[in-house]
């Protein structure tokens, strides 16, 4: 038995989970920006109220960060998207 007939259910699971992604690209890319949106905003809440300041200002670090991860993706998209 070679290790490449073990690997094939492996290797045939990652396309398709790749496929998936691939059709459903655009879709993730605009949850995940209004999602950054979304978290500022929530995030600026507790924060200039004085509520919590130490959370909303976490929050919005994460909505800032998730924002910029959602930019690097869409000016260098994975492979499997540009084919």
């Amino acid at each position: 038995m070679s290790p490449f007939q073990v690997l094939s259910p492996l290797t045939d699971f990652v396309v398709l989970i790749s496929m998936y992604f691939a059709e459903i690209w655009d879709f993730l890319i605009f949850i995940g920006g209004a999602s950054g949106g979304i978290i500022v905003l929530v995030g600026a809440i507790p924060w200039f109220t004085e509520a919590n300041t130490k959370r909303g200002k976490g929050l919005v670090f994460a909505g800032i960060l998730l924002s910029i991860i959602i930019q690097y993706f869409v000016m260098y998209p994975p492979a499997f998207v540009v084919t």
